[in-house]
Parts: C-alpha cells; structure tokens; sequence
C-alpha cells in the first residue's frame, strides 16, 4: 500500500494498486451509504439494546462489514457517512481501508469530522476505482461541529468530474446554512455529482433551495432509505448535473445499517476523463 497522505495534509489517501492507464468509461456505478459504524439495526428497539455499540467493541461487527464489502465491490464510486477512522468501539480498524481492502477498490479516503480521540473517530470515506486529481476537505457550518463534506475531483479543467459526498445536520436551521455553502461550491463546476446523507427530503426546503441555485436534479424522487427495515423516508440522495445522463437509479435492499444504500448508474460526458 501506497500512502499518498504528504499530497493532502489532511485525512489519509491511499491507493492499492497505482497505475497510470487513463480511461474514459462510458457510464460509472456510484454507491452512497450511511453504514452506522458498522453496526447492523434491523428495529427501533434496537437503538436502545444495541447502543452500547456506538462506543464499545463489538465481536459481530468485522462481519457486518465484511458483507457490505461483499456487495459493494461491483460499485466504481462509493460515498460513506458515519464510518469510523479507528478507534476503540472499532478495535482501531480504519473502516474505509478495510471496506477498501475487502471490496478491492485501488483508492480511499477518509475525512474524520468529528475525533474523540480514542471513543470515536465520526467520519465520512470515500472508496474509487479511478485516481483522483484532487480531495479537498470542507467543514459545514453549524452550531454544533462535526460535519464536513469532501470535494474530489477526477480529471482536469472546465471538463473535470467533481463528486461531493455530505453528510448534514439534523437541524433544519443549520443544514439551509450548510445547503448555501454547497451552492457556492457547486456553482463553480459543470460536471457534479451530490450524494450523501441529507437527513431530508425530496421536496424539503433545503433541497428546493439546492434545486433552484444550481442545476442539479435528483431523476427519481421519493427513494425511500430509512429506516432500513421499513423505509419511509428519503433522506440519501444523489443528485447529478445536467451533463450526465443517469441510466439507473434505485435503493438497495441491504438491511446491514439503520440506512438503505442508493445507487445510480451514471453516462458521462467524452469529453471526460478518468485515471485508472
């Protein structure tokens, strides 16, 4: 393993297979997942006997990761909230480079937005199949630190690739605060693609807004993810410039989180480029 991390102070990227091979797919498989730490909720009780996992180690855990690893593979770009950088109710894994190792991806990143210390390392990862130019880490406004969003970057100038992954507040005050610092960042790309989790809706004021200030569309509304064992909520989302084309979009039925995964399958550009 390749550490890259001198490029990018922050955070940790690394790669497990470096090449210089560029390509240009025609459509990619984008994956965005809130994970739980790991922990596999299948009912509200849950939250209450199972609590203690959110800050004590767990035998049952690798395993649960091991199958998230199992299924993602098939995915070129996943976008992960509430992973965790490595620390006791872990047993010090790095899930990212684990979920990178177990589902064979070549590129990861982790971006730790809430550290306490050795409790618990809140983070938002990001697993690739293709090389990314640039990550820049932002953190989101709010009251209450410990939400940050990631801006990779595949490719070069007006005809880059710019993936942002989220991961917002529960407030409603403090993610319209968040939304006007992504429209600002947003704004300044051609080709974007917005997913995470957004703890809101379709037709919320928060992504209304995001809607009108940008050009972002979601192509399918009302892609129920939570709770995962009776979905009636859609607060996952990817949202895509009019660029690219999605070919697909849907909600997985892998009940591993107290979230359901949404995917979509996304045509680019030719002018576009990727560096595998």
């Amino acid at each position: 393993m390749t550490n890259l991390s001198h490029r990018l102070p922050e955070g940790v990227y690394s790669t497990l297979r470096p090449s210089l091979a560029v390509a240009a797919p025609p459509s990619i498989r984008v994956l965005s997942y809130n994970i739980q730490g790991g922990i596999e909720t299948s009912r509200y009780h849950h939250y209450f006997t199972r609590g203690w996992k959110h800050l004590l180690p767990d035998a049952h855990r690798q395993g649960n990761l091991d199958r998230i690893g199992d299924w993602i593979a098939p995915f070129d770009l996943v976008g992960l909230q509430e992973v965790d950088g490595g620390s006791f109710r872990t047993g010090f894994m790095n899930q990212v480079e684990y979920l990178a190792y177990k589902g064979d991806f070549p590129y990861w990143y982790i971006q730790t937005n809430r550290d306490i210390g050795h409790l618990a390392q809140q983070s938002n990862g990001l697993l690739s199949r293709y090389r990314p130019a640039e990550i820049i880490e932002h953190r989101l406004p709010g009251i209450i630190p410990g939400r940050g969003a990631l801006q990779i970057r595949f490719g070069m100038g007006d005809e880059a690739l710019n993936v942002v992954l989220v991961h917002m507040a529960l407030s409603r005050r403090a993610r319209l605060r968040q939304i006007d610092f992504l429209v600002e960042l947003i704004r300044q790309h051609r080709h974007v693609i917005f997913m995470g989790d957004l703890n809101c809706r379709s037709q919320s004021r928060e992504l209304t807004r995001l809607r009108r200030r940008t050009d972002l569309s979601e192509p399918i509304h009302g892609l129920h993810t939570f709770p995962s064992w009776r979905p009636k909520r859609n607060i996952d989302h990817i949202l895509v410039s009019p660029t690219l084309l999605v070919e697909r979009a849907r909600v997985l039925k892998h009940a591993l989180s107290d979230h359901l995964p949404i995917a979509m399958d996304v045509a680019l550009p030719s002018a576009v480029r990727l560096a595998a």
